[in-house]
């Protein structure tokens, strides 16, 4: 079902878009990290701040899932901004803060229905891929990125288990949380393989562009969130 007021979402939206498409024709390189590189990279993160911010306290106050997606973001440009340093010794921060969001999105998404099937097929996936990376791992990163799939999994089981296709109870917001949650898991992904495993072709066009949109569909499924809601108290 898709809401009528959909479309006028889109103007909201073009700071977001202008500021990815600055990201990536500036293209800063990543050997010399500074904080303009850090503003650059956050600033599509901010504009995302924005357009949620743009809905009015009012409906920040009143609907947690919205609050959560935002303090998510909050966290995600943390996170954009100690990756800057990675190198420096960064990474275990912005893996931190990337946790926290995970933790933010999957109470935002909640824990109904539970879709068992989903969180079977996800914990499949989230076992394939440690199992991929565990011979690549040592000291700390061992346990610290089993976590890190684990708090992502459950966010992406979270987000896929609203969308029942099935049963045609789903909405434009729960598709577009699932796209995301999607998304974002292959972002992360493709940045372990690429810092752990092996180099990955184009591995930074991949990790931004993937990462972006997953970020943008998420902040998006947080629009219609009052009638998420309100079905919720109704089950």
């Amino acid at each position: 079902l898709v809401s009528p007021n959909v479309k006028s979402e889109g103007p909201k939206l073009v700071p977001f878009f202008k500021a990815t498409c600055v990201y990536f024709v500036l293209w800063l390189p990543t050997s010399s990290p500074s904080w303009f590189s850090a503003l650059i990279k956050c600033l599509p993160i901010f504009c995302l701040w924005v357009f949620l911010l743009a809905h009015g306290f009012t409906f920040l106050c009143a609907h947690s899932s919205a609050r959560k997606i935002l303090a998510g973001l909050i966290f995600s440009a943390l996170g954009d901004a100690f990756l800057i340093w990675q190198e420096q010794g960064y990474f275990v921060h912005g893996l931190l803060m990337f946790a926290i969001t995970h933790i933010l999105y999957s109470s935002a998404f909640g824990m109904k229905p539970i879709n068992v099937r989903a969180g079977l097929v996800i914990t499949a996936v989230s076992f394939l891929c440690y199992i991929l990376l565990y011979p690549y791992l040592s000291g700390p990163f061992t346990y610290l990125v089993a976590v890190y799939i684990a708090l992502i999994g459950f966010m992406g089981w979270r987000a896929i288990a609203g969308l029942q296709l099935a049963n045609d109870l789903w909405t434009w917001t729960k598709l577009s949380a699932c796209l995301g949650a999607v998304l974002f898991m292959v972002s992360d992904l493709t940045i372990a393989v690429n810092k752990f495993c092996f180099p990955v072709p184009h591995s930074r066009a991949i990790i931004m562009a993937t990462y972006y949109a997953a970020q943008m569909l998420i902040a998006l499924s947080a629009v219609e969130c009052q009638d998420v809601e309100v079905a919720r108290k109704r089950t």
